[in-house]
């Protein structure tokens, strides 16, 4: 008898005790949902049609990106999608549509203007064409246009040069601003593409509207890491670019980086390979897709 009351006696201890365990444990599980919320991703795979997707129709590469899950997407100039300045207002409200319909997000417009050459009028002539590509971004319901240095020009001061890029954006971030869009400068070029060359460029701008597209090059990478060239141009960071990611640039720290700032745009896939063959992009796209979540996953 005395067995069974001291059983009996004993059962609220142990309920109180199993209850300061849930409750410990309880507090362990929200420590590490939070700990886990700290950097959560904001930010999406996109697909440049730069190389991919470049020999497939409008229609075909917003399929596509439905079936796998991929959006936004930048439709770089002179592709087969056929989005160009020289569309009428009537076709770029078919193309916004289009996006619209297949729910895929339109970045912008990927575009070659360039602002390095020595000679006055070809910078002038590039700037109007920015300003074009601006309208149209705009008309489609993109986000912005993406631009680019391509070199640094032999026999000229490198100074010279980069005062000039960085001042020849002025006007297409003024005209970006006007229209409500911004310019990615991408981080491009035969020494163009050096980021403190880079920085200089941006800090000779200094418009609101205009920032950068990272490009992930060999050029980022300083001691197996893009770390230092990351927190450089961190600040002017708008847009990003990937391409093999089973390559030896380090995805991983870079992905981590871009969470790490609470980045909440997007990484768009420029892997180098075109695809005539539709399911075979498409299979493509899948696997590359799974091995992005891989990585950014950390």
């Amino acid at each position: 008898m005395s067995d069974r009351r001291q059983f009996l006696l004993s059962l609220p201890a142990a309920a109180a005790a199993a209850s300061q365990v849930a409750r410990a444990d309880s507090k362990v599980d929200r420590k590490e949902e939070k700990k886990e919320d700290k950097n959560p991703l904001r930010y999406t795979l996109g697909l440049v049609t730069y190389n991919v997707a470049a020999l497939w129709d409008l229609d075909t590469v917003l399929k596509v990106c439905k079936a796998v899950g991929i959006s936004p997407v930048e439709l770089r100039t002179t592709h087969r999608h056929g989005v160009e300045p020289a569309l009428s207002k009537d076709a770029r409200r078919d193309v916004k549509k289009k996006f619209e319909d297949a729910g895929v997000a339109v970045w912008g417009c990927g575009t070659t203007c360039e602002f390095h050459s020595p000679d006055a009028k070809v910078v002038e002539q590039q700037i109007e064409t920015c300003k074009r590509f601006v309208e149209l971004a705009a008309d489609i319901g993109g986000k912005g246009v993406k631009v680019r240095p391509n070199a640094l020009p032999p026999n000229v001061e490198v100074a010279k040069t980069l005062e000039q890029i960085g001042k020849s954006l002025i006007p297409c971030g003024r005209a970006a601003a006007d229209a409500g869009v911004e310019i990615w400068v991408e981080v491009h070029g035969r020494g163009t593409a050096h980021p403190p060359h880079v920085k200089t460029m941006m800090e000779h701008c200094k418009h609101r509207s205009v920032g950068l597209t990272w490009n992930s090059n060999p050029e980022d990478v300083k001691d197996n890491s893009v770390k230092e060239y990351f927190e450089l141009l961190r600040p002017w960071i708008k847009s990003c670019h990937i391409n093999d990611l089973d390559s030896r640039y380090p995805y991983r720290e870079l992905f981590g980086l871009l969470r790490k700032i609470g980045y909440d745009r997007t990484t768009l896939c420029e892997y180098g390979t075109s695809f005539k063959d539709v399911e075979a992009g498409t299979a493509f796209l899948r696997r590359y897709k799974q091995k992005w979540q891989d990585l950014v996953k950390g």
